[in-house]
């Protein structure tokens, strides 16, 4: 065996380990394997003879990965907002009915030996894995699957890599969209709560949040930005952080939808109305965003049809199919929700120094 392919298999080796040895692609070999003539005589050989070192015996799935039968199709899933992963969840499962795919489903959480359960999913037989967030920016997980030359589509990564097929929106002109929007409304300390650090996506909302501050001539004030992690616990902890402020924000743009119902949960627990008192808004227009009271405004990512269209994606590629018009990498329109959340900022009668008695609207 040579050093440089791996086993993951316990019953013998893959077709990801044959296109390895050969240093060609997965589709290559699959299409030698079904007997496809599109492939080149001398690629054809170099192929064969990887087939003959390894003693592979192609699998049912490998048999059909160029045809219309079915396909396996991995799909990763480590996010705490079970709201956006049942989007993810909804989508691809749709897709993959259609498009002739099972779906196997595999919990792989960041930090948690991601690498090794990327190779347990290999090693089951499937012929493309579907990456949403936060592994859709693992070096770790990305890493191995480009290793095993495995087509790959990742959804709602801000930075997707050339060789991956992705889905996405633009996070750094939803969040200035967002943030110009509590402008308009008369806000001027907004307070921004940030995602997962490891996440492109976060950088970049944070990004067009800072933008829309500069843009509109507001002073920066990095006081305004706590860090959270994507989580209801440390939407909850960052809020608490902006309240108690000297000059607390009378707008909080939380960059997904947990995190925002958890600034709403800490601003009714300290007294304060919601929106009167404070203006909350969300990103994703997940469940949560019209589960809580009052409804979230927020921005609409099409999560689901992410998903499917990631699905879809992958499984042409698989098939040797072209991606169509929109390319490899797609980018989906987002939709700024409004609800009950957002309002202009309350203004309180400031009372006059020597009199003691209100004089005008600050």
């Amino acid at each position: 065996m040579n050093e440089g392919v791996s086993t993951r298999r316990r019953g013998g080796p893959t077709l990801s380990d044959v296109a390895q040895l050969a240093g060609v692609s997965s589709m290559t070999v699959s299409r030698v394997v079904n007997g496809n003539d599109r492939v080149h005589a001398a690629t054809r050989k170099i192929v064969n003879a990887a087939i003959a070192t390894l003693n592979y015996v192609p699998s049912s799935a490998a048999r059909t990965l160029a045809g219309v039968a079915s396909i396996r199709l991995g799909l990763l899933c480590s996010n705490p907002s079970t709201g956006y992963l049942s989007d993810v969840l909804l989508g691809s499962l749709e897709q993959a009915s259609r498009a002739g795919a099972h779906l196997v489903v595999e919990r792989c959480r960041i930090g948690d030996h991601e690498a090794d359960i990327v190779r347990h999913l290999l090693a089951s037989g499937v012929d493309g894995v579907i990456l949403p967030p936060p592994l859709c920016d693992s070096a770790a997980v990305l890493d191995v699957l480009a290793e095993a030359n495995i087509p790959v589509a990742v959804v709602a990564s801000a930075a997707p890599a050339s060789h991956v097929l992705a889905v996405m929106i633009d996070d750094f002109r939803a969040a200035f969209a967002m943030t110009d929007h509590l402008i308009a409304l008369g806000h001027e300390r907004i307070g921004f709560i940030a995602g997962h650090p490891n996440l492109a996506a976060s950088d970049r909302r944070l990004a067009g949040y800072r933008a829309a501050v500069e843009s509109a001539g507001i002073a920066m004030d990095d006081r305004l930005i706590a860090n959270g992690l994507f989580t209801y616990r440390s939407g909850l902890d960052a809020t608490e952080m902006l309240l108690n402020e000297p000059s607390p924000p009378s707008a909080i743009f939380a960059c997904n939808d947990d995190m925002a119902a958890a600034a709403v949960a800490m601003a009714h627990r300290r007294g304060l109305d919601v929106p009167a008192d404070l203006t909350v808004c969300g990103f994703d227009d997940t469940r949560i965003a019209t589960a809580i009271w009052p409804a979230l405004t927020t921005i609409h990512q099409p999560t689901a049809a992410m998903a499917r269209t990631a699905v879809e994606l992958l499984a042409a590629t698989i098939r040797g199919l072209p991606p169509g018009d929109g390319g490899g990498h797609r980018t989906m329109d987002f939709t700024l929700v409004r609800r009950q959340s957002d309002s202009a900022p309350r203004r309180r009668p400031a009372m006059r120094a020597a009199e003691g008695r209100p004089n005008a609207y600050a």
